[in-house]
């Protein structure tokens, strides 16, 4: 049996599935298999697979039920002691799987060890951001308000909490993991890996980049998981709704849409007001504050020199 099983749901990714797949070949742990769930795709998968000969890496087809649907199939024909979820365009750093094992090794009662996250671009070169966070221990509360893990392909979790917990929502499907993640906070502590090994890639056709249906999923979210909340911390919702409106004003700002930005953080604003104080809003002020002054370009001059700035500080402090 290995050690971790690897599962990478894909649909049509023809574009960087080859690269994410190189990206797991090149872990320094041997000790893996990988299980490419086919989620009736109509480009040539099938024809490439065949041309894999690690006999670690094993192609599953079944017909399109969607990206929870696949990542529960993986986990039902998974043969791993922990499992971790790699979407089909992302990328992992060589020593990511050793490194998150370490940790489950160093802390066995957590559920769940997620790593910081670098956002590339659609070649996969680094666009100077990152997810960093520091939490570990009971992070139920945080994980409730806001997604401090970033995305899907950050976390390897024990197989036992698909057995506490239960599979993916076939329901939901850009916000999936942030209701796995909540799930199993509920009965498990997390850690993390302090080094940005997980590669999340940005392009046009990325369901974080799908406002509607994002905005969509994050709330059956956010309504299916306070369903069960003490109503001593009901009020943690208004606050969760706060951060998800916080989110997409980020987003309309990197596509230069200034209405947008402007709706959402005002949304931000009324559901919690508090957050006008938090260092996230202030910058997100100023880059709308830049875009309606000097346009989007000058305002992508300005914000890259300081996620240049943030990135050196970033890898300084480690």
């Amino acid at each position: 049996m290995p050690k971790v099983t690897v599962v990478i749901p894909a649909y049509n990714a023809m574009q960087f599935l080859p690269k994410t797949v190189e990206s797991v070949l090149a872990q320094t742990l041997s000790d893996w298999e990988l299980l490419i769930v086919n989620d009736g795709s109509s480009d040539n998968i099938v024809q490439w697979a065949t041309q894999i000969t690690d006999d670690r890496v094993k192609l599953i087809s079944q017909k399109n039920q969607g990206v929870s649907a696949a990542r529960n199939t993986g986990i039902m024909q998974s043969s791993g002691e922990y499992l971790a979820f790699l979407d089909a365009d992302d990328l992992w750093k060589p020593t990511k799987l050793e490194k998150q094992v370490r940790r489950f090794e160093e802390y066995p009662a957590a559920g769940l060890v997620y790593t910081w996250t670098t956002l590339v671009d659609a070649l996969g070169k680094p666009i100077k951001r990152a997810i960093a966070s520091q939490l570990e221990g009971n992070v139920w509360e945080q994980i409730l308000v806001a997604n401090m893990i970033g995305n899907g392909s950050s976390a390897m979790i024990h197989r036992s909490c698909f057995e506490t917990v239960g599979m993916f929502d076939p329901k939901l499907s850009s916000a999936a993991d942030r209701d796995m993640w909540i799930r199993i906070a509920v009965s498990y502590p997390f850690a993390v890996v302090k080094e940005p090994l997980t590669l999340w890639r940005q392009h046009t056709n990325s369901m974080s980049k799908n406002c509607q249906s994002m905005m969509q999923d994050l709330r059956e979210v956010i309504e299916k998981n306070f369903q069960s909340v003490p109503l001593d911390l009901l009020h943690l919702r208004n606050r969760s709704y706060s951060y998800m409106h916080l989110y997409q004003s980020w987003n309309a700002v990197d596509k230069g849409n200034l209405e947008q930005a402007t709706h959402f953080r005002q949304q931000a604003f009324w559901h919690y007001p508090q957050i006008c104080f938090s260092h996230n809003y202030i910058r997100l002020s100023l880059a709308i504050l830049l875009i309606s002054k000097f346009g989007k370009h000058g305002y992508d001059g300005v914000r890259s020199f300081s996620r240049l700035l943030r990135w050196y500080i970033l890898s300084f402090a480690r």
